[in-house]
């Protein structure tokens, strides 16, 4: 399926904002850059980096979290024949910012930036906190348990605390493999 010149568009004018937010972040600190800057680098209006990012500074680095709920739900859904639902999740959580190792350039330096600004690690934090829900739905259907079972809730919310809490320790991929360790020993049926 080919995409139509708006559609492309789209995508040029947030990719040009995305690209622009992330040099002046680097250059002068997320805190020291205004939307107006930003816009201005880009060559739009601060109406069209809003239209683009209605989460404001953070969205721009992070986006809307909506990408990390699908992925995150079907690491569980998706998983191969024989991986256990914990194994998936530490499987996905190990390809993404501080726990990957083979990162392209672009997403290695944002991701040096979410870990170093306070305001983007508190943004990322409640990104993955949002989808509590939907990992515990996933979990249910997995299991065959009611979706409002306690033990699943606290499990999707431990998994969605691991990427903040790994991912300040000097070995972020060590402390994941930690934390599934002591989920394994809570659920050891998942």
């Amino acid at each position: 399926m080919t995409t139509g010149r708006r559609e492309r568009k789209k995508a040029a004018t947030r990719k040009a904002l995305s690209d622009a937010a992330l040099e002046l972040f680097l250059a002068r600190g997320f805190d020291k850059v205004t939307v107006a800057e930003i816009a201005e680098a880009a060559d739009t209006a601060v109406s069209t980096l809003f239209a683009h990012f209605p989460g404001g500074k953070e969205a721009l680095v992070l986006g809307d979290g909506g990408e990390r709920g699908a992925a995150l739900t079907a690491a569980v859904r998706e998983r191969a024949d024989g991986t256990s639902v914990l194994d998936a999740l530490r499987e996905f959580l190990a390809t993404r910012g501080p726990f990957a190792t083979d990162l392209p350039r672009e997403f290695r330096r944002r991701t040096e930036l979410v870990l170093a600004t306070p305001a983007l690690r508190a943004h990322a934090r409640a990104l993955w906190a949002s989808n509590e829900s939907a990992l515990a739905h996933a979990l249910a259907e997995e299991t065959g348990r009611a979706e409002d079972d306690l033990s699943l809730r606290v499990l999707a919310r431990f998994v969605l605390e691991i990427p903040d809490l790994a991912s300040r320790e000097p070995d972020p991929l060590a402390a994941l493999d930690t934390a599934f360790a002591h989920l394994r020993r809570g659920w050891p049926d998942l």
